[in-house]
């Protein structure tokens, strides 16, 4: 069984059953996928192995940055520029053209960031991501106590780079992504799995906070890495696999994995697959909607 059908419009976004198609293993915790529709290859981070990885259908898995400083979360700004969080120096870091690593955020009010975890671009070039503690933890990165006394999501000005701190009233925030018109921002929380929904202002701010969903089901995993389709549905990683949302925060069901999924990405020409980081191995599945750009 690759599908847990909780709702009869789940089979027109997934189909009627899908083939979870392994493309490599061998990982010590994959995360962060990334699909680069330019050069048609993915690239994927592999959190204690301290490696950001490569995988193209022509060429396979190869070494794209080590040490990657236990990289999780991956985006590319609007001029394709690489947006990386890393546990191991909690530090938000951008790869400029020429190779050289600029970093975005690393304190705030003087502080140490506890690990920033996941990230997001709008289309005014502002930077969002989540800032929970898993890499203060052994083996996700490097263990030492946190400076923070929360953790947050923040907000890095297009313009000035200045940092807001935007939400603290999490347990452990992780995954996040906008809507299709970038007025509601997606924010879920591992600890307390579920998801909330703010509204994102015109200066960027974010208003409420609502819980949206609550991620529940059989099986290893939890809120993680979260995006929408092209229809507006929601995709959240959660128990058992990737749970698919309608607009409504129904569940519609589940995309059963063979191990614990963390993240995934839209790839390919079409943006039809799901390139899913799940534990030690990396996986495609196709689906009938096509991803959000």
């Amino acid at each position: 069984m690759t599908l847990e059908i909780r709702d009869p419009g789940f089979t027109a976004l997934v189909g009627e059953a899908v083939e979870c198609e392994k493309l490599a293993d061998g990982f010590g915790f994959t995360e962060g996928p990334l699909w680069n529709a330019q050069e048609r290859c993915l690239l994927f981070s592999d959190i204690p192995g301290n490696r950001i990885h490569r995988w193209s259908a022509d060429a396979g898995v190869s070494v794209f940055r080590e040490p990657s400083h236990m990289a999780n979360g991956l985006t590319a700004d609007r001029p394709g520029r690489l947006i990386a969080c890393e546990h191991a120096t909690s530090r938000v870091t951008r790869t400029e053209a020429n190779g050289r690593i600029t970093v975005l955020a690393s304190h705030f009010e003087g502080k140490e960031l506890n690990s920033p975890n996941d990230v997001v671009v709008k289309s005014d070039g502002a930077i969002y991501f989540s800032d929970p503690s898993y890499g203060r933890m052994a083996y996700y990165g490097v263990e030492r106590a946190p400076q923070l006394a929360f953790r947050g999501v923040y907000r890095i000005a297009p313009d000035s780079a200045a940092l807001t701190l935007l939400a603290s009233d999490f347990g452990q925030p992780n995954g996040l992504c906008f809507s299709a018109d970038e007025a509601l921002l997606f924010v879920n929380d591992t600890e307390r799995q579920h998801i909330r929904v703010f509204d994102v202002a015109a200066d960027g701010s974010l208003r409420g906070g609502r819980v949206w969903a609550h991620v529940s089901g059989k099986g290893p995993g939890a809120p993680d890495g979260m995006k929408i389709d092209s229809r507006g549905n929601l995709y959240c990683t959660g128990p058992g696999g990737i749970h698919v949302f309608d607009s409504a925060a129904i569940c519609l069901g589940v995309i059963l994995t063979p191990e614990n999924a963390a993240n995934f990405s839209w790839g390919d020409a079409d943006r039809r697959s799901l390139f899913i980081t799940a534990t030690h191995g990396l996986y495609r599945v196709r689906v009938r909607v096509p991803g959000r750009h």
